[in-house]
């Protein structure tokens, strides 16, 4: 009883400091943003660790950096780009399937200003998405129709959390709670989903950090090389610090191979491990891609169609796909049909 009675007063005094902060910082009451703002910072402090150890350890290095100030200029920018790409990583938007139905309403409803057509026949689009759902003819269920083939199980097209009609690739994401447009999958690190609008862009990021871990690796095995005198406690920090930069280059390397070929053909994560799952590939050949145009084609549209992000995919149809089956002659191979 004794023991309580000490410590209710600091309890009271603990909660009362925490309502205050949290009312004068009301943006961190959320659990989920603090936990997301302690990534972030524990991100920073492992690339400012990694990278400034060794420049804190190795004069020789500051020596050189001093005789060729280029090649440091040009490493603190492949240090900052994967800085900069990891932070614009978190702040970007995957494509949900609410904001292209969004810019679906609007597309439609700067045409009914301008012609004839009745306004009342488009659905709009407000946060209220159970409104949306209940609609027996909407034009957003007639978009989304006519991207499958003919003849579809149209019973696996409602979300059943969003309760709205998802095109193909699409996926409800249980971390964000929202239907992702070409849904790769919810990256914990970045604490974002990976999806149509920035999957390109988070090519660009491992690619970064990829060249990041192997330059600052490189760094490390010259300091360790060096004939400089070293403390016995200077090379226990760099071998923790070596094998924690080997296992992420382990990671960015295997990532950056396996989305290079995603990107390639097509496909994201979520479709190529789960492919027998998947309703729209029931009945498709497995080394058969459907939404594969090409190299050349799927690279273009992985990169440098950022402005389409809600340009929705058609499901090709049954004699395309049989075309795709049938193995490469060749001639195929001349003419380049894999590109």
């Amino acid at each position: 009883m004794t023991t309580v009675g000490c410590c209710s007063p600091l309890t009271e005094a603990r909660a009362s400091l925490a309502d205050a902060f949290f009312r004068r910082f009301p943006c961190l009451a959320n659990h989920d943003t603090r936990c997301s703002i302690y990534l972030k910072l524990v991100v920073l402090f492992l690339h400012i660790t990694l990278v400034g150890v060794v420049f804190l350890f190795d004069a020789d290095l500051v020596q050189q950096t001093k005789q060729h100030p280029w090649c440091a200029v040009i490493f603190v920018i492949v240090f900052l780009a994967a800085l900069v790409q990891y932070f614009a990583m978190c702040c970007s938007s995957p494509g949900y399937v609410v904001d292209a139905m969004r810019e679906l309403n609007k597309i439609y409803n700067s045409a009914a200003d301008s012609s004839t057509l009745d306004r009342r026949q488009f659905v709009s689009i407000t946060e209220d998405l159970n409104s949306c759902s209940t609609q027996s003819i909407s034009s957003w269920q007639k978009v989304v129709t006519d991207l499958y083939p003919p003849g579809s199980a149209s019973r696996n097209w409602t979300c059943d959390n969003c309760k709205i009609i998802r095109p193909p690739r699409a996926k409800h994401c249980n971390d964000c709670d929202k239907c992702v447009l070409q849904f790769d999958h919810h990256c914990a690190w970045l604490g974002t989903c990976i999806g149509k609008g920035n999957h390109c862009q988070f090519w660009w990021y491992i690619l970064s950090e990829t060249v990041l871990c192997v330059w600052t690796m490189d760094l490390y095995l010259s300091y360790t090389r060096s004939h400089a005198s070293k403390e016995w406690w200077q090379y226990i920090i760099i071998i923790v610090l070596f094998v924690i930069l080997s296992m992420s280059l382990i990671l960015f390397v295997v990532l950056l191979i396996f989305h290079t070929y995603l990107v390639l053909t097509n496909q994201t994560t979520y479709e190529f491990t789960r492919r027998r799952r998947v309703f729209y590939f029931r009945g498709i050949p497995a080394k058969v891609h459907p939404f594969s145009r090409g190299i050349c084609e799927n690279i273009f549209t992985a990169c440098c169609s950022l402005g389409a992000v809600y340009k929705l995919e058609t499901m090709p149809s049954i004699e395309e796909l049989e075309a795709r089956a049938t193995p490469y002659t060749c001639v195929d191979i001349v003419s380049c049909r894999c590109c």
